[in-house]
C-alpha cells in the first residue's frame, strides 16, 4: 500500500524487483525511471519514497520477505527470509494497525499489511505484476487464485508459502494460515473434537472468513487436506 497525492487504489503498479529495490534502498523517488517505466500515463512526484516496516516479528512480515528473496537474488543474499529482519532502510512500526497507520498520515511512504488493513483504512493499495507477468490487483479471487495453482500435492505436510505462485491471475504475496496436528496425538478424543471443527469450518465458514478478509481455501485444496487426516490416529471421518 502508498500513500501518494492522487494515486487511487490499484492505479500504480510495481513488479518484485522494483519492490525489493525500494526497500533495498536503491530506488529512493517515486518519479525513478524504474517506477516510471511500469506506469506511463501515471504522474508521478519527484518526492521521497518513506519505506515502513514491521518494527515487530511477525508472519505478515516472512511473507513479505519470503516473496522479496525469491524476485531479487541481492534481497535473498543480503537480507533474506525471516519472521524478523535487519531491514537496510525505513522505519518500523508495531503490528499491522501500526504499519498500516503510518503509511496513512506520512505521504509519499510505502507498506505492506495483511489486506483487510488496507481496506478498512482505506489506503491505497497497488497492482503488483505476478510470475506470469500480469499485473495482479489483491482480492479474494487472485488470493484464491494463488491457493489454487500451488502444487499442494508434494509440499510435505501442505506447507507451502505462496508467494510468487505460476498461476496467470495469481496475486504474489499471499500466504496459508496452518493448523498442526499429531498423527499420534496425547489426547485422541481432544483432536478429534478438533478435527470436527474444522471440518464444520470447511463446510459452513467460507462466509464468515470473507467478512473478515480471509480467503476460504479452493475446493480441490480442502479435499486433499481433508484426504490427509486419515493419518491422524482416532479420526474416523465423523
Amino acid at each position: 500500500m502508498v500513500n501518494l497525492p492522487g494515486i487511487r487504489p490499484g492505479q500504480l503498479v510495481l513488479d518484485g524487483p522494483t519492490l525489493a529495490n525500494i526497500y533495498l534502498g536503491h530506488i529512493t523517488k517515486w518519479n525513478d525511471p524504474a517506477i516510471v517505466k511500469l506506469n506511463p500515463g501515471v504522474s508521478l512526484p519527484n518526492q521521497a519514497i518513506i519505506v515502513v516496516h514491521r518494527s515487530d516479528g511477525s508472519g505478515t512480515t516472512f511473507i513479505w520477505v519470503d516473496y522479496l528473496s525469491k524476485v531479487s537474488p541481492e534481497w535473498r543474499d543480503n537480507v533474506g527470509a525471516a519472521t524478523s529482519v535487519d531491514w537496510p532502510v525505513g522505519v518500523g512500526a508495531k503490528g499491522n494497525e501500526g504499519v498500516a497507520g503510518n503509511v496513512a498520515q506520512t505521504s509519499g511512504s510505502i507498506g505492506y499489511v495483511e489486506f483487510a488493513y488496507a481496506l478498512q483504512n482505506k489506503l491505497a493499495y497497488t497492482r503488483v505484476i505476478n510470475h506470469a507477468g500480469k499485473g495482479v490487483t489483491p482480492s479474494i479471487a487472485s488470493f484464491q487464485a494463488a491457493a489454487a495453482g500451488a502444487d499442494w500435492a508434494r509440499a510435505p505436510g501442505f506447507y507451502l508459502v505462496l508467494t510468487d505462485q505460476p498461476a496467470a491471475e495469481a496475486w504474489p504475496i499471499a500466504g496459508a494460515t496452518f493448523i498442526l496436528m499429531y498423527k499420534q496425538p496425547a489426547d485422541a478424543a481432544a483432536s478429534t473434537e478438533a478435527l470436527k471443527f474444522f471440518k464444520w469450518a470447511y463446510a459452513s465458514g467460507d462466509d464468515m472468513a470473507r467478512t473478515l478478509q480471509y480467503v476460504p481455501l479452493p475446493d480441490n485444496v480442502v479435499q486433499q487436506v481433508q484426504a490427509s487426516w486419515s493419518q491422524v490416529q482416532g479420526w474416523t471421518g465423523n
